[in-house]
């Protein structure tokens, strides 16, 4: 992060509190500890004091702000350097270029003087018809073609007064389009009037029916969701649809539009009846047609895609902190299968602290058939290793594994085995990686996938920071986002959700460690490297000794890292070694020792936290210590617990309007959930059938891996489709109807209900599909998508094609 100049430094820090709505002193504390190489889970957690409290969520708006103000402030310095060199530097102009609040408005303001190629403008300045441009503008009783005459002169390329004309009409065209404060209205008087506007391209009808939402689509910039804009725009970039930017509802009543009203405004001219009246309106006209409406629509295009992402990054991210965060099963000895036909199901055991102890591969399903022996394999491992918990893969031939794994259950109820459904979006990626040969050497690259997927299934925060954020998938339309923005927001969440956990630096992979607060790739790698040489740390201080583990990087981690059965019973909790001395005053007090104290409600709850302030540690962080005492290393994941299919209901075809069933939410989209209830295709529950009352986020609902009970509304087995309800009171389709293929495009503000139109207007989102896909793995390219599988199983995305 770059440091800011002395001049500006105060204005970020003070314009950053006025957005949080927070004190000015909070957010310099946070500055200055982040430039001083603090994390932000470290300042959240142990920092408390320093910045008054200021949360996770606060402090990387703070940190994502700071970025935004540092370079805006890196902008206007060099604008300010340019226009100084050119000699064009006034006080009105400085003042101006010192008052843009937004880099929109600073590239505004300095576009007039902003280098650029030799214009219509500048070649007719050079001819000398400035001043014919001036006088018309100033004085529209003259009459244009008798002023231009005087401006004549075939040695500066003025051939005649029509040529003089074209010259004053490039000048002043330049002028309007250059006007910051007017294209500032204009831009935001677009922004609230216009709309985005799609047609299908001629004979791309077939080609690009994903797009067929949008053959002919227009809606208000402001209506617009994230989905919606980011479909249209994979629409135009396939070369499906043309997308125009219209600055209003289109008019009826002929003439010129209100936009040029208001360019003719600011500069004085009016339709009078005076000889120079029309040439000045058709200049006007002229500059709103070639120039100002053109760069306007490419910012605001570019505000679209930008917000579009904004969103669309933010449900990345809500989606991957849930998936992240989902209840882990713990240590369970666990089968992992990894489903599939022709090559076989993959079999992996993990035992409870993750050790691959046995692989194979059966063969039940089409076309070997073998399944009794596949039952025999798996129930002599589940045996042999203690198994409890079975791990099914969500990809191709899930159901039917499922099933292998349910006859398993009934044949042998002795083993008292539980299965579980798990997502293996990734699963692929992580096979393929260096990490995955480094961690599982001499495995064949098919068998890594179902240890990783039993493994998931006891500590998916632990295994999926093996895989590259983006490959886990749980996003809208993520190929098309900004790389940066997509890779900063994610590796943000992924650090926030380690360090909530907190991490057993005894067993922890270099890939988890490398995601702790303080703890670089390289430093992770000499961790495990001391570990596996000198055996298990027993103190937290003995982190110390590790090569290149210095002061900061130590301050900045050891808090998250848990060291459990060690020498010091407080290295298996979250208080931060710098902190020990204020539990050692508590032990003092209470007359306890330190590991009678822990877990102990009665007394911890009888000292008095005001007692243990000092001038290093202040009441919130001894209220966490305590806190934290009552109940060491707490897990804040949810508990385990699983769903069950309903028997019978294996396929599309066995569903009915009305069923109740019990499911699993695979992902959260903007327009509602997908979830799985057992048949290979995700059904939809569209936000407005998510609750009674009015939902503006389906995220405020339901989260990925929540078992939820469903209604069956609407089955279009054509197009695996199925409409679900989360309201079971909700009234389903009458068997044979299908209230999903209606055509046309989706009107605004009425037509259906919500419950109607779901299947058609807000499926959007998924229609211009995704790359990859999760569940399909085995057909697909490794960078594999969650969301992709979610809408190619719910029947929005061409199962055939490897990118919507």
């Amino acid at each position: 992060m770059t440091t800011p100049g002395s001049l500006e430094a105060g204005s970020i820090e003070g314009r950053i509190a006025e957005e949080l709505g927070v004190r000015e002193r909070q957010v310099k504390a946070a500055v200055e500890l982040l430039d001083g190489g603090s994390t932000v889970p470290f300042i959240a957690r142990y920092r408390k004091e320093a910045t008054e409290m200021l949360d996770d969520a606060q402090l990387r708006t703070l940190e994502e702000r700071l970025r935004y103000l540092r370079e805006l402030e890196e902008r206007r310095a060099a604008i300010l350097e340019s226009v100084r060199e050119q000699g064009k530097l006034t006080e009105a102009l400085e003042a101006q270029i010192r008052g843009a609040e937004t880099k929109a408005r600073l590239e505004d303001v300095y576009l007039p003087y902003k280098p650029k190629r030799r214009t219509k403008a500048q070649i007719a300045r050079e001819a000398g018809l400035e001043p014919l441009a001036e006088g018309l503008l100033g004085d529209p009783g003259v009459e244009p073609l008798a002023a231009a005459a005087a401006f004549v002169d075939a040695d500066k390329g003025v051939a005649d007064p029509q040529a003089a004309l074209e010259g004053a009409r490039a000048i002043l065209t330049e002028r309007f389009s250059e006007d910051a404060d007017l294209i500032g209205e204009l831009r935001e008087r677009m922004w609230g009037r216009g709309r985005l506007a799609a047609k299908v391209r001629d004979g791309k009808e077939e080609a690009g029916a994903k797009f067929a939402d949008y053959f002919d689509f227009a809606e208000p910039f402001t209506e617009l969701p994230s989905h919606r804009i980011l479909a249209m725009l994979r629409g135009e970039k396939e070369e499906v649809l043309d997308l125009v930017l219209e600055p209003e509802e289109p008019s009826e009543q002929p003439g010129p539009s209100s936009y040029e009203g208001i360019v003719a405004s600011r500069f004085g001219i009016a339709e009078r009846g005076r000889p120079g009246d029309k040439w000045l309106t058709d200049t006007v006209r002229w500059a709103w047609r070639t120039r100002i409406l053109v760069h306007l629509g490419i910012d605001l295009r570019l505000r679209l895609r930008t917000a579009a992402e904004d969103e669309a990054v933010n449900v990345f991210a809500a989606n991957l902190r849930d998936l992240l965060l989902a209840a882990p099963a713990g240590t369970r000895a666990t089968l992992g299968l990894d489903p599939g036909f022709r090559t076989g199901v993959k079999v992996a055991v993990v035992d409870a602290t993750g050790k691959v102890v046995a692989t194979d591969v059966i063969y039940p399903h089409v076309p070997a058939n073998k399944w009794d022996e596949a039952l025999a394999k798996l129930a002599r491992l589940a045996r042999e290793h203690a198994v409890e918990l079975v791990a099914i893969g969500n990809g191709t031939a899930s159901r039917e594994t499922d099933k292998l794994a349910g006859e398993l259950i009934t044949r042998h109820p002795e083993l008292k085995l539980t299965k579980v459904m798990v997502s293996e979006a990734g699963a692929s990626v992580y096979s393929a990686s260096a990490f995955a040969s480094q961690e599982l050497p001499g495995m064949d690259v098919s068998l890594r996938g179902a240890v990783s997927i039993a493994r998931r299934l006891q500590d998916p925060l632990a295994e999926l920071v093996k895989i590259d954020p983006k490959s886990i998938g749980v996003g809208q339309y993520q190929h098309d986002l900004s790389e940066v923005k997509l890779s900063r927001s994610l590796d943000a969440v992924v650090e926030d959700c380690v360090n909530g956990v907190g991490v057993d630096v005894n067993t922890a992979s270099a890939p988890l460690l490398a995601r702790v607060s303080g703890i670089t790739s390289g430093l992770a790698e000499n961790i495990v490297a001391h570990r596996d040489a000198n055996g298990p740390f027993s103190s937290r201080t003995e982190l110390k000794k590790v090569p290149r583990l210095g002061p900061k990087a130590y301050e900045q981690c050891a808090g998250f890292l848990r060291i459990r059965g060690g020498s010091d019973p407080l290295d298996a909790s979250s208080v931060h070694p710098e902190a020990y001395p204020v539990v050692r005053r508590m032990v003092k007090t209470s007359g306890q020792e330190v590991a009678s104290l822990i877990g102990n409600s009665g007394v911890l709850r009888s000292l008095r936290p005001t007692d243990f302030v000092d001038e290093t540690f202040g009441l919130p962080t001894v209220t966490d210590i305590l806190k934290e005492l009552e109940k060491p290393g707490r897990d804040p994941r949810p508990a385990f617990r699983t769903a069950s299919f309903k028997e019978g209901v294996e396929k599309i075809s066995d569903l009915a309007p009305g069923m109740v069933l019990e499911g699993v939410v695979t992902n959260v989209a903007a327009f509602g959930a997908f979830i799985d209830v057992g048949v290979h295709q995700d059904g939809l529950a569209h936000v407005s059938a998510l609750s009674k009352t009015f939902v503006k986020d389906p995220r405020d609902v339901v989260k990925p891996g929540d078992i939820v009970k469903v209604k069956v509304l609407d089955i279009d087995i054509p197009r695996k489709r199925i409409s679900l309800t989360l309201r079971l009171d909700d009234e389903a389709a009458p068997q044979g109807q299908d209230r999903s293929s209606g055509g046309g495009r989706p009107q605004r503000g009425g037509g259906r209900p919500p419950q109607q139109r779901q299947q058609q207007g807000d499926r959007r989102g998924g229609n211009g599909g995704q790359r990859g896909g999760g569940a399909a793995r085995q057909a697909q390219p490794p960078a594999n998508s969650a969301m992709a599988d979610a809408l190619r199983r719910a029947g929005l995305l061409d199962p055939k094609k490897g990118r919507g």
